[in-house]
């Protein structure tokens, strides 16, 4: 297999992020106050690449109907609705009003509030609420670790061929290669599962802590 290894260093990261779309002033707000107010977790929040890969593909795949598992303070949700067009619909699972009383705030700010639809309580349940039939254009994964195999499995079916699902932190950091921890475990195993799943075609992108692209077949 002939390979084409980049040490992505500091230096060539900080390059890389600023020769693409920068926040504007509204999602640089919301990293800062997302710093500010909860230092412990702002790990959690995408990171600025990602919020702009986010709305290129929202609008490449001509996105309407839109799944987000896992909002955090919305850095993700208000990047996607930014995407949608007119009459574009986002429904986001969560289990924090605390951290989703920030994106609310963000989302009125950037006028996309008709856009969204925040439901609280585990995602597993609320992913089985959802109409059984193909009919969703892109779904982004990025909640617990343990519970991606479940989200995935609720979420493939529910995709239209064509339709795309991106999943969060698959690389944990570089330690799927030697697992840490029960998350690094979960996701090692799960990347196994993904890669053999013969209903998507699947890409691995090292963008932040690393992307998984799948289309639905």
């Amino acid at each position: 297999m002939t390979t084409k290894p980049l040490p992505m260093t500091e230096e060539l990261h900080t390059y890389l992020v600023t020769h693409g779309s920068p926040p504007d002033e509204i999602a640089q707000a919301l990293i800062d106050e997302t710093v500010a107010l909860l230092p412990a977790n702002a790990q959690m929040q995408i990171a600025p690449e990602q919020a702009a890969l986010l709305t290129f593909l929202t609008r490449l795949v001509g996105a309407r109907q839109v799944v987000e598992v896992g909002t955090f303070t919305g850095m993700s949700s208000l990047a996607i609705a930014r995407g949608l067009p007119a009459g574009g619909r986002l429904v986001c699972f969560d289990i924090s009003e605390e951290f989703t009383s920030v994106a609310r705030r963000y989302w009125e700010r950037a006028g996309v509030t008709d856009r969204i639809e925040l439901r609280i309580g585990p995602a597993a349940e609320s992913l089985r609420a959802l109409p059984a039939e193909p009919y969703l254009d892109l779904a982004f994964i990025d909640a617990d670790k343990v519970g991606y195999p479940v989200y995935w499995d609720e979420l493939v079916p529910r995709m239209r061929p064509g339709g795309l699902i991106v999943v969060d932190n698959v690389l944990r950091g570089g330690r799927v290669l030697a697992p840490q921890n029960e998350d690094d475990r979960a996701i090692a195993a799960f990347n196994d599962v993904v890669r053999t799943d013969e209903r998507v075609d699947v890409v691995m992108l090292p963008v932040a802590d690393g992307l998984t692209l799948a289309r639905r077949r």
